[in-house]
């Protein structure tokens, strides 16, 4: 003859079910927040080494910087340049832009092609980095530079203006532009731009 459970014992199993049950819920609360966690650091290490790179982008960009101003350099190949020098990279007027101030044809090999050569990009194999940069003198023609038809900077003579003799017109010189585009590694890219002067 089976003996029948009282009230308590009955209401004893049902309460360790619902132990159970809530033991259940919390291991799967806890396993996705688990995962979660460790998605959450994947994407940070990924968003962290990024910025590396891209930080190493804008470092290696320099190299351009020190190539284009010795061409500017007495005696270089872009020193006395007043029209379109393909060979060089050099556009003796200023180029279309995008919203952000980027020249165009950093954008795109085939319209590059039409004021650059590849040839002049500076590959590093090891880094696998690739700078790829264009000049451009900002004047609406080529030709002789004009305080008309050029962005140009003057500097005040320096000394006193004291004497008979008004003192001489300031020095002008034409603003250039220098555009970057940096690749490397995972795809990574940065788009650098400086501007420097040069006396007319």
């Amino acid at each position: 003859m089976k003996k029948k459970l009282s009230m308590s014992a009955r209401l004893a199993k049902r309460e360790r079910g619902v132990v159970l049950l809530f033991c259940l819920i919390v291991l799967v609360i806890l396993l996705a927040g688990g995962v979660a966690v460790v998605r959450s650091m994947h994407t940070s290490l990924t968003s962290a080494g990024n910025l590396a790179f891209r930080r190493d982008l804008v470092n290696q960009g320099e190299r351009a910087v020190s190539a284009v101003l010795t061409k500017f350099a007495t005696g270089g190949t872009l020193a006395t340049a007043t029209a379109d020098v393909p060979a060089e990279n050099f556009k003796a007027s200023r180029l279309d832009t995008n919203a952000q101030g980027m020249p165009t044809v950093l954008f795109d090999d085939t319209a590059f092609a039409t004021v650059g050569k590849t040839s002049n990009d500076i590959v590093d194999a090891t880094a696998q980095v690739s700078i790829r940069y264009v000049i451009d003198r900002l004047c609406t023609a080529s030709g002789t530079a004009t305080s008309t038809g050029c962005v140009q900077s003057s500097a005040a003579p320096s000394g006193g203006t004291a004497g008979p003799v008004p003192p001489p017109p300031p020095p002008t010189a034409t603003v250039y532009r220098l555009s970057m585009r940096v690749s490397g590694p995972r795809d990574t890219q940065v788009f650098l731009q400086s501007t420097f002067t040069k006396p007319d």
